[in-house]
């Protein structure tokens, strides 16, 4: 089962990352664009693992105190565009502490340094030098009030992700 820890946004959010993917269509950006169901934040990639209550209970051991996350803006990168976040300490310590919990319950997880970002586009046919791209509309912040493990699966119009465990914050 491949599985992965993310925040789940509220419509709001999700409104606002969907314009931002409409800005973009509308200045002639191409590509695989993430469906809405599908954005989210991963805090921690797990990839293949077959107990996800495991992951579940450590998700559980580490404090989540609520905070908020307000977009920042957006960019392409290689050939994809991401959102990006405002600087946030509350997350990345959360995301500091969970990980090192994966860890130390030796649950495997891609290392890569966290970057708080949502994927809007893949193999995007257009890059900075190449289009128009529009300006960044401010949205309003989320407030995040748990987290979510997430399910992984090739569906038969692309990638389907399911909600499979969920902790509340404090």
């Amino acid at each position: 089962m491949r599985l992965f820890i993310a925040i789940c946004f509220d419509d709001n959010m999700l409104d606002s990352l969907a314009e931002i993917q409409d800005d973009l269509r509308r200045c002639g950006v191409k590509g695989s664009y993430t469906p809405r169901e599908n954005l989210h934040m991963t805090l921690a990639f797990i990839g293949e693992y077959d107990d996800p209550e495991q992951v579940v209970e450590v998700m559980q051991k580490v404090p989540l105190r609520s905070f908020s996350v307000k977009l920042s803006g957006y960019r392409p990168f290689r050939d994809m565009f991401f959102a990006e976040f405002e600087e946030n300490e509350s997350l990345k310590e959360y995301v500091k502490r969970l990980r090192k919990a994966l860890l130390d319950e030796e649950i495997s997880f891609d290392r890569k340094k966290f970057m708080p970002h949502v994927t809007l586009i893949r193999r995007a046919d257009c890059t900075k030098g190449k289009a128009f791209l529009p300006e960044f509309q401010e949205s309003d912040a989320m407030r995040v009030n748990g987290i979510s493990l997430m399910k992984s699966e090739q569906g038969r119009h692309g990638m389907v992700y399911t909600e499979i465990g969920y902790v509340r914050a404090l």
